[in-house]
């Protein structure tokens, strides 16, 4: 008898996630490149409120394999972006661990 190979579950990917972390990394290069001198001159040109750009912002601060994970589609089910914009820790390591 012919087993059926088994299929690993499809790729979750969260579009909300995905353009939060776009955007958190397009902002970042924005003031690294000195194209905005501050964060309230960016959150103006880009018409959000500074405290919601500082949280996306700290996205830049995650571990490169959950940033991987997220853009393949691989982050835990019922990991979202209200999670991700929540204080995390700054060390890659604990993050692991926060996120699962």
């Amino acid at each position: 008898m012919r087993r059926m190979p088994v299929w690993a579950p499809r790729p979750r990917v969260d579009n909300a996630v995905v353009k939060a972390l776009a955007r958190a990394f397009r902002w970042r290069r924005m003031l690294d490149e000195g194209i905005c001198g501050t964060m309230e001159e960016l959150a103006k040109r880009e018409g959000v409120n500074r405290g919601y750009m500082s949280r996306v912002l700290r996205l830049t601060l995650l571990a490169p394999e959950i940033v991987e994970a997220v853009l393949d589609g691989r982050q835990p089910e019922a990991l979202r972006l209200d999670d991700l914009l929540e204080p995390f820790p700054a060390e890659w390591q604990g993050q692991r661990a926060h996120f699962g």
